[in-house]
């Protein structure tokens, strides 16, 4: 039987743990070479728990953002080279830091790639491969706390375009188009610690650049459109039942006047509102990126189609929008966002 060593010699395994848990998730990696007990410990989903249980996780703003020296894009289809990658917005130092490249993808980023987390961990899928403009299938892990990625099993099918969101360590991804430009209504649910997709129960229609928001323990698709109405965004929504496996379908909750496109915008309010962060702030009303966090969100745009990026916080949707300080590397357009709780 392998015997390992004290987690820190002279202190009892409970004070040692609780000392671990403390570390800022930046100083994980360096942690990680002391010794292999710190090494599988560091690494293991046991230890995620017990830091977010104890109150120890650190919450973040995760950017796909385009990289400096390239223009932005503010459009469905790229009319021009353009590359993306990851930025990490700190809330509470207020810093802002660049992920490294994917090795699958050095140059950047799948083009309207969807992101999500779960367990700490920042989860990307799909969109287009940035050389040939291709759907892509594939799914690409970040792990901060040793700071690679990682190739998780592929999305069972190639689709652009679609809602994803995180409910109770699940990744959902639901409508969105397929290759041959056919509006989706299937939903699937990726596991992150078992690698593997489940199918979910379809929706009761097909939807094209939807949205998708999570509200407390509900995965929400909002508005898209059906194949036959390309561009004529539906007022409804559909939310994904845990419990019983089934979508319920609500009307009237994303009016077209509200940007009528939901793509990173949409917004929950009080009593679960949707809203268009695009009508809140005129100075990011164009390419409009909205994430909530808790009780306050990031959010930022332009004030006019191929404007300089504005970035604001806000504390609730009638809140004052605060401009925060960006260093200029960091002023480009965001494709898409969310949070995570490292």
């Amino acid at each position: 039987m392998i015997q390992y060593p004290d987690l820190i010699p002279g202190l009892p395994e409970e004070l040692a743990l609780e000392c671990l848990t403390r570390l800022h998730y930046s100083a994980h990696r360096v942690a990680a070479r002391v010794c292999k007990r710190w090494l599988h410990l560091i690494q293991s989903g046991d230890f995620y728990d017990q830091r977010k249980k104890t109150g120890h996780t650190h919450k973040a703003v995760c950017l796909v953002q385009s990289l400096p020296g390239e223009p932005g894009l503010d459009e469905v289809k790229p009319a021009c080279s353009v590359s993306y990658g990851v930025t990490v917005f700190d809330p509470v130092s207020q810093a802002w830091d660049r992920v490294d490249p994917a090795p699958e993808y050095p140059d950047g980023l799948p083009l309207f790639c969807q992101v999500a987390s779960s367990q700490g961990k920042l989860v990307v899928m799909g969109g287009w491969d940035p050389a040939s403009y291709q759907p892509v299938s594939d799914v690409l892990v970040y792990e901060f706390t040793t700071r690679r990625w990682s190739q998780g099993k592929k999305m069972p099918d190639t689709r652009s375009f679609f809602a994803a969101g995180e409910v109770n360590g699940r990744v959902i991804i639901a409508g969105g188009h397929d290759e041959n430009k056919n509006a989706l209504s299937s939903a699937w649910a990726y596991d992150l610690t078992n690698n593997e997709w489940s199918e979910l129960t379809p929706m009761s229609q097909e939807r094209d650049e939807c949205e998708g928001v999570v509200i407390g323990s509900m995965f929400c698709v909002v508005s898209g459109y059906k194949t036959e109405s390309q561009g004529v965004f539906e007022r409804s929504a559909e939310s994904y039942q845990l419990g019983t496996g089934e979508w319920k379908r609500v009307e009237g909750v994303w009016e077209p006047s509200q940007s009528g496109c939901p793509k990173s915008c949409v917004g929950v309010g009080k009593e679960a509102k949707l809203f268009s962060w695009a009508e809140c702030e005129p100075a990011i009303r164009v390419g409009t990126c909205g994430i909530q966090m808790d009780e306050w969100a990031l959010v930022c745009g332009s004030g006019y189609q191929g404007g300089p990026q504005e970035f604001f916080s806000i504390e609730g949707q009638n809140g004052k929008f605060e401009k925060l300080n960006v260093p200029d590397e960091y002023k480009l357009f965001v494709q898409s966002g969310c949070s995570v709780e490292i």
